[in-house]
């Protein structure tokens, strides 16, 4: 795989401080039932990377200290940990709100077919990836059969009141384009997406989020190989909104990885980009004092543009 930081260290991004920190999002490892040629995370079937017992503990410690509003669990795919259920119901019994980033499929493998209904039972908001409603665009980035797999997890979330009006279960779609382009507006997208879902499969959600490709990682690679990084990163830059800044996800977030080393997101954790903290070259979950962050400069580099082109977008969606 091609290494994209060489490539987007040297920038001219404008410097961004630290807000209040809000949300505390959590990767527990890159083990993924899937493959999918857009993720930053070159998260597979083949990886072993998992978080330990002893950093989950860090995690709820932090939970409990910090005021924290929200806690956003990641991986791979976070429901193959053996703790991810634990570390859910210790966020619901202190009040934190979680966000499970769900592929859907995982829904559906053997041993996980509970897995909807404890997500239900603990009111905890799904954020599910499905970059098109069309079969042939969601399975030429993800694979074959992920779509009707997708669609049956889908359904089933809806049996349980997931996205349906009143039940407080909320269930928010992720897109994100098929190749080296911008998405397109979202309010039109989610219109359609709502649209051809319930007319194709009965289906009914809250919201889509859109998520602009990071070029790193997996997709990064996939630019260097076709010849297209330098074009791709001049669209994020022509496209850039200053009024952007304002709302981009590293201002009230940070991002804790695997071991429990933390980053301003999740696209400078793949990065190894950490926390600017003067000489030290990474912190600790253990070691971060939430009011300590307040008004820190945040590590930026070339694909920071990717949140900041066009309509905006992060882990939360289009900044609209």
């Amino acid at each position: 795989m091609h290494a994209t930081l060489p490539l987007l260290e040297h920038t001219d991004f404008p410097p961004l401080k630290r807000g209040r920190l809000e949300i505390l999002q959590v990767n527990l490892g890159y083990r993924c039932n899937q493959s999918c040629l857009h993720c930053h995370v070159n998260a597979g079937p083949t990886r072993t990377e998992q978080m330990s017992r002893e950093t989950i503990g860090d995690i709820v410690t932090f939970l409990r200290e910090s005021g924290v509003k929200v806690l956003d669990i990641t991986g791979g795919a976070p429901e193959l940990h053996a703790d991810f259920r634990r570390l859910v119901q210790a966020a619901r019994g202190l009040d934190v709100p979680v966000i499970d980033r769900c592929n859907l499929t995982i829904l559906n493998e053997p041993g996980f077919e509970g897995t909807a209904e404890f997500l239900a039972r603990h009111q905890v908001e799904i954020v599910a990836s499905l970059p098109c409603y069309l079969k042939e665009n969601v399975e030429s980035q993800r694979g074959k059969g992920v779509y009707q797999s997708s669609i049956t997890a889908l359904r089933k979330l809806n049996a349980l009141g997931y996205g349906q009006q009143g039940s407080g279960l909320i269930l928010n779609l992720m897109y994100n384009p098929g190749g080296a382009v911008l998405p397109p507006p979202r309010k039109q997208l989610e219109s359609d997406y709502k649209r051809e879902l319930a007319e194709r499969a009965g289906i009914g959600f809250n919201r889509l989020l859109v998520l602009a490709n990071m070029p790193i990682q997996r997709f990064g690679s996939t630019l260097i190989s076709k010849g297209q990084f330098a074009s791709y990163m001049e669209l994020l830059k022509s496209a850039h909104q200053d009024a952007n800044l304002d709302t981009v996800m590293c201002r009230s977030l940070i991002s804790v990885d695997w071991q429990g080393y933390v980053y301003d997101c999740d696209f400078n954790q793949m990065l190894d980009l950490p926390l600017d903290m003067g000489a030290r070259p990474r912190i600790h979950i253990r070691e971060v004092r939430a009011a300590s962050l307040d008004g820190c400069s945040i590590s930026i580099a070339d694909h920071c543009y990717g949140c900041t082109a066009g309509q905006g977008s992060s882990c939360g969606g289009a900044l609209d």
